[in-house]
């Protein structure tokens, strides 16, 4: 079973090489998306690159900063391109333990076609900072409306630690660039009936400091921009308004 281990990055000078380091023991092929990194990152990657040169490491960047989900768009593309049967994608500010990709990928087994982590599953007994408050009563609120409107069952909505067949990146279309992608995401796997579970992963929060820059900083803020999300998404996929054009 081949699969790409694919990683955006923006201004992860601190995390890369540690990251790098760790995933390459269970990931193979690996494809960074440098999202117009404005600190060392890239001349990091490239002096690593040099210094390992049996590694498998594909490099693709934009020229500027676009967003979170306009990197993983980037990343499904290049994956379509590859000859691997299965996409893993992880973050790179060391919320997700790379020793957890052989999880994710026994539990993708044959029957499923995105396997999702969850920090909210069950407990690990990992010792991290607490979770923000706010990020915690988000996510919360959030995946209980997807799971009312789509039917779903999840846990997590939000977290970017996922598996997928070849077959379910074909079927989705992703244009939300920001953070609220996995939003978007979710609502196309629930459109085109694609095959969705949920795998415990340890919630790891290593950075008080990080924050998601701009507006999405205030709480009320970021939880209106991810139900907007959801609702251009709902519509975009004729899943509102009865089925019918939404003319909203």
């Amino acid at each position: 079973m081949s699969f790409l281990t694919a990683i955006p990055v923006y201004n992860e000078e601190k995390n890369i090489v540690r990251v790098l380091d760790e995933v390459r023991r269970y990931a193979p092929h690996l494809l960074l998306v440098n999202d117009g990194s404005a600190d060392r990152t890239v001349a990091i990657i490239e002096d690593y690159c040099r210094a390992h040169p049996e590694a498998d490491i594909d490099v693709v960047s934009h020229e500027r900063n676009r967003g979170y989900g306009a990197a993983l768009a980037t990343a499904f593309r290049a994956f379509l391109k590859s000859d691997c049967e299965i996409l893993v994608t992880m973050d790179c500010d060391g919320q997700h333990e790379p020793g957890r990709i052989p999880v994710l990928l026994e539990a993708l087994g044959r029957d499923v076609d995105i396997i999702s982590g969850s920090r909210y599953l069950r407990e690990f007994r990992q010792m991290t900072l607490p979770t923000p408050e706010d990020r915690r009563f988000i996510n919360q609120t959030i995946t209980a409306e997807l799971n009312e409107q789509l039917g779903l069952n999840l846990t997590d909505a939000f977290c970017g630690f996922k598996a997928y067949r070849r077959h379910a990146i074909e079927e989705l279309h992703i244009t939300e660039h920001g953070w609220g992608m996995p939003l978007q995401l979710w609502v196309q796997a629930a459109y085109h009936g694609l095959k969705t579970k949920e795998v415990g992963v340890p919630r790891l929060y290593l950075d008080p400091n990080r924050a998601f820059g701009g507006v999405l900083n205030d709480a009320d803020q970021r939880l209106a921009y991810y139900r907007q999300v959801i609702e251009n998404a709902l519509c975009e996929e004729s899943m509102c308004c009865g089925g019918q054009t939404c003319l909203a």
